[in-house]
């Protein structure tokens, strides 16, 4: 297995409304922001970094759907051909009587699937490892962080000055 490793240039920030002016400052220079770290949501970080909104509720509306499909169709198989009994009166193919399970595995199926999903498309999972940059990004410390080459570390140390970032590390990931 081959290992890539990076050289990274990262500021941090004590308050997310430095980090919202920072982010917008490295957009007006044209910089190349490789990743934002912060210890909680920040309202309006996905819209100055210019992020596409999230696609998950699709994959959920899918493995719902198949859910549906699934615990209808089973229990229409079930009832109707392969077990045929007449519950107190009540037709084969009782529909009321399918969508308590129907609503369950629909449920199951959906969060089961976004789960798998989203594990999938953010490279997470058994065995993978996320290096750290800062142990204080997780606590009380935002970051900006910068894939570098020699050429251009003058003007990230002078983007870090403008901006304000309380420190400024070098880290090889």
């Amino acid at each position: 297995m081959s290992q890539h490793t990076k050289e990274v240039f990262y500021g941090l920030y004590n308050d997310e409304e430095d980090l919202i002016h920072a982010i917008k400052e490295a957009n007006a220079q044209h910089l190349d922001i490789m990743d934002v770290y912060t210890p909680f949501p920040v309202h309006g970080l996905d819209k100055v970094m210019h992020l596409e909104e999230s696609r998950l509720h699709i994959a959920g509306f899918i493995f719902g759907s198949i859910g549906l499909l699934t615990a209808f169709g089973f229990m229409t198989w079930v009832f109707t051909r392969d077990w045929p009994i007449i519950f107190g009166g009540k037709p084969y193919w009782s529909v009321p009587a399918f969508i308590p399970i129907t609503f369950e595995l629909t449920v199951l199926f959906a969060a089961i699937g976004m789960v798998v999903s989203f594990y999938t498309v953010c490279g997470l999972g058994p065995g993978v490892s996320n290096p750290i940059l800062d142990e204080r990004i997780t606590d009380d410390k935002f970051c900006i962080a910068f894939e570098t080459t020699d050429a251009d570390l003058g003007a990230l140390q002078a983007f870090f000055k403008k901006t304000g970032a309380g420190e400024v590390h070098t880290k090889t990931i």
